[in-house]
């Protein structure tokens, strides 16, 4: 029995992931707008990690699904994909990452369906055998694979995907409300920050972000040459990551930075609300973007950059996988050689030095403003659009 979309919306539109809220990262908020932006021409339905019902607009047919262990998320994902595909016979089945990739495609070749998958770096770039015999695969079987970036094109065309199914689509990014940004002032004096010069690191702490490596190569020059610096940290464990999971990493740097004698210059948040971030945002001076070059754990894209950007703050960032697209080179920040970090100091200590301008506050935003989440939308639509007519993309 099949289901006629409701709403006067023609098609429906299955996305199967691990990746959504209330789970925290880039990729969760990057699925969750998956939905929202594909829910305003199609009718979506999702199967999701438990509780993420609550996140996704009103009206979804949402099946949750435990996240962990992962060899129970995925056969019970499957189990849930095939209900709700012979329920509402969705014309695509969109895998949120390659670790779904093979759900999608077995399910849109049940109900007669297209299946797509969005992939980032770390999809296309993982080393375990296991990984690349199964999942990769059923990835080149997708009938369109959209990837965050240049870089992440290049990785899809290298593990063989043909290059007709390739199409790139920026993550998104929420400009923000000039009203409701947060006060500067107020979120100094309310960590006691002052008049210090804030380096602003977000992110989940993974090896691959090079928090570590960061507060021992960089840290001790830039306090050095700024007495007043603080490292201002805002991210969490990542204990259900795919790749770099694991907990201890908070220990791990404050242990470092107190090594070093630098515990008075290095501040951890945590996991902070939007609000916070937003505020943190304003707040500080410059935002870095240290990441590592890792085999097999690629940085597909860099939505931080972009966010640092909608709210006027550059970024210092290692050239280091599809970052380049995420930052302007000495428009939104500045690109350095991965792993050069005396020209990453000599960078910062320019920031610094010219101050958080107005024209470079203007500059990083005008970056950032084609990059929302409008636009975002505008393309994923148009090219699940065309994968149903049958159009190349």
């Amino acid at each position: 029995m099949s289901d006629t979309p409701a709403c006067g919306k023609v098609h429906g539109i299955l996305l199967v992931t691990r990746n959504l809220p209330p789970l925290r990262g880039g990729m969760e908020r990057l699925n969750r707008h998956i939905a929202i932006e594909l829910n305003v021409d199609f009718q979506v339905y999702v199967v999701g990690p438990g509780g993420c019902g609550a996140s996704l607009p009103s009206g979804l047919d949402v099946h949750e699904v435990p996240v962990c262990p992962l060899w129970r998320f995925l056969p019970l994902a499957m189990i849930g994909a095939l209900r709700l595909a012979r329920r509402h016979r969705p014309r695509v089945v969109l895998a949120g990452s390659g670790l779904t990739a093979p759900i999608a495609v077995l399910t849109a070749w049940l109900v007669g369906a297209r299946s797509a998958v969005y992939a980032h770096g770390l999809d296309l770039d993982v080393r375990h055998w296991l990984y690349r015999a199964v999942w990769l695969p059923f990835i080149r079987r997708c009938d369109l694979c959209i990837v965050n970036s240049h870089h992440t094109q290049s990785l899809a065309l290298a593990a063989g995907i043909k290059p007709e199914r390739v199409t790139i689509i920026h993550p998104g990014v929420s400009l923000p409300d000039a009203g409701k940004a947060g006060n500067a002032d107020d979120f100094r004096q309310q960590h006691g920050l002052g008049d210090s010069k804030i380096l602003l690191s977000v992110g989940r702490l993974t090896p691959r972000k090079g928090l570590l490596e960061f507060v021992s190569g960089a840290l001790p020059e830039v306090v050095r040459r700024h007495p007043d610096a603080v490292l201002l940290v805002i991210g969490d464990e990542a204990p259900d990551a795919l790749n770099g999971a694991g907990t201890g990493a908070a220990a791990r740097v404050q242990a470092l930075a107190h090594a070093f004698g630098l515990e008075q210059h290095l501040l951890m948040l945590g996991a902070c609300n939007d609000l916070t971030l937003a505020a943190a945002y304003v707040a500080a001076d410059v935002c870095v973007f240290p990441l590592r070059q890792i085999p097999g754990d690629v940085e597909g894209f860099g939505m931080v950059a972009v966010e640092a950007a909608a709210h006027g703050l550059p970024t210092v960032a290692f050239d280091v996988g599809g970052v380049a697209d995420a930052v302007a080179d000495g428009r939104s920040g500045w690109l350095v050689p991965a792993g050069d970090y005396s020209t990453m100091v000599e960078r910062i200590d320019r920031v610094f030095s010219i101050g958080r301008s107005a024209e470079t506050s203007n500059q990083a935003r005008a970056f950032a403003e084609p990059l929302d989440w409008c636009h975002f939308g505008s393309a994923l639509r148009r090219n699940i659009r065309q994968l149903i007519a049958g159009e190349a993309t």
